[in-house]
């Protein structure tokens, strides 16, 4: 597939978007761009939301796992369900009950104006280096397949990136995304299920051929239960899961707030469940295809890519889509589901990150109404530009796979938010609030370095997604040791 083929699909892909968004941004009010009017079918909310969970970095670094941790990825899946349950049945009723738009006014309205402040600012910091990995991931791919035979340099991909984002998104904000989540989402479903067929057919098997081969079975053990001290133990990937699921979808600005657009409390938690269930079917759709291609990869001597004299197999799923012999067709299919499974996370969390901004930090609903559509704009520019300047900042450091940077950063970032929500929850003590982003900030530090702390020096233990859980605990014991009496 050419370049200039390339280019001229992803143009008329962001022609439709942009399209999608006059239509719903026609009234460009700050209650449509923050909450969609709240009027959103909890059925097209639900939709959508797989497409974001999924992110490209699941559509390219998922499959790319396969190869070392076979379909281990899995048992983090089975824990993803059960932290849906408790955002449906636990988080969610608070939300709606506090009617908030930043569900970080919570933290407020039960601890203080710091304790707000403070869960707004982990959330920033975690919603922005999360969207940039997102956007690095695409523009790296761009870069590799196309821009680089223009001679393009990396900092304009990155920018022709983030401005496409900003172009769909600063009118209609969430009321937009809802809709053009719903259409990313079907690209990718699409582009996953097409290639596992195709790819399937130049081999010349059968989709149940392939399920019987015993090619599969070298790469499709899912429980890891041996070992308790490596980083995949069954045990640990799975309580890892769920409080990932929690903390990132639930106690996350961005993700909760398409949730936050449905009528009632009713059809957000229908949402909720009905659209975890579905993740399941779809991840496991995710490592079979992950096993196809190094199948595939092995049977035509196809090499897994290097980039930065370093083997990235994250990029085998492009290079066999776009330079595997399988035609045009799975090529664009491909470029469909890779740009609409990265840009489905990151439109969503730069009006995450603008809703944040300008309720949790400037009080935009605080300020007189002529300027509020002005303050709205002005920070959805603001926003794009940073998230411009953090992956242009990735691409410098970047020395390992996209997925666990990100699974990384969330164990340093989210657990302070874990720590703040459940001992709001689970409690009934007041905090002395001036402390708490000391709090906050000791037990990520914390969290840093028990994180790097060497296996050798703890009998070969490896830390893995349950340091996301231990950051959470020091946080709930830093609260406990600042509480100042029971209500």
């Amino acid at each position: 597939m050419q370049p200039l083929h390339i280019l001229l699909l992803i143009a008329g892909y962001f022609g439709v978007l942009i399209l999608i968004s006059y239509f719903t941004g026609k009234e460009d009010s700050n209650a449509d761009f923050f909450k969609a009017g709240k009027k959103s079918p909890w059925y097209l909310v639900a939709f959508g939301m797989i497409g974001v969970s999924l992110s490209g970095v699941t559509f390219i670094s998922v499959p790319g796992a396969v190869e070392e941790g076979q379909f281990g990825y899995f048992q983090v899946v089975l824990g993803y369900t059960v932290g849906y349950f408790v955002i449906a049945y636990v988080l969610l009723p608070i939300y709606y009950r506090l009617n908030v738009t930043s569900i970080y006014e919570y933290l407020e309205s039960r601890f203080g104006r710091v304790a707000h402040k403070t869960g707004a600012v982990f959330f920033f910091i975690s919603r922005l280096l999360g969207a940039s990995f997102r956007v690095y991931l695409v523009a790296i791919v761009l870069q590799y397949f196309v821009f680089d035979s223009y001679d393009i340099p990396f900092w304009i991909t990155v920018i022709l990136s983030v401005t496409m984002i900003w172009l769909y998104t600063f009118k209609g904000g969430i009321k937009t995304i809802v809709w053009t989540d719903t259409l990313q989402t079907l690209f990718m479903l699409l582009a996953v299920g097409t290639s596992i067929y195709l790819i399937n057919d130049k081999i010349g098997w059968s989709f149940s051929e392939f399920i019987a081969s015993s090619e599969l079975e070298n790469y499709s053990r899912i429980i890891f239960a041996d070992d308790w001290f490596s980083k995949g133990h069954f045990i640990k990937s799975f309580l890892g899961g769920m409080f990932v699921t929690i903390c990132m979808t639930g106690l996350d600005q961005d993700m909760m707030q398409k949730n936050l657009t449905c009528p009632s409390l009713k059809d957000a938690q229908k949402n909720v469940i009905s659209f975890s269930l579905v993740l399941i079917i779809v991840n496991f759709l995710f490592l079979l295809l992950g096993a196809l291609l190094f199948i595939y990869s092995n049977k035509m001597d196809i090499e897994v890519p290097v980039l930065d004299e370093k083997m990235r197999t994250d990029l085998l799923f492009p290079e066999i889509a776009l330079n595997g012999g399988l035609g045009i067709s799975i090529g664009v299919i491909f470029l469909l589901g890779l740009i609409a499974a990265a840009y489905s996370s990151a439109d969503s969390a730069l009006t995450g990150l603008t809703t944040s901004f300008s309720i949790d930090f400037l009080n935009i609903d605080k300020k007189p109404e002529n300027s509020q559509k002005k303050t709205r704009k002005q920070v959805h520019i603001g926003m794009s530009v940073l998230l411009v300047i953090v992956v242009l900042i990735f691409n410098a450091l970047n020395d390992s796979t996209v997925i666990d940077k990100l699974l990384t950063v969330a164990g340093y970032t989210y657990g302070p938010l874990l720590g703040l929500f459940g001992f709001g929850i689970l409690t009934k003590y007041k905090v002395k609030d001036q402390y708490v982003w000391i709090v906050a900030t000791v037990s990520a530090l914390l969290s840093f370095v028990i994180g790097n702390i060497s296996p050798e020096r703890i009998g070969g233990y490896v830390i893995g997604y349950e340091l996301l859980v231990i950051n959470g605990f020091l946080t709930f014991i830093g609260m406990f040791l600042i509480k100042k009496k029971a209500l």
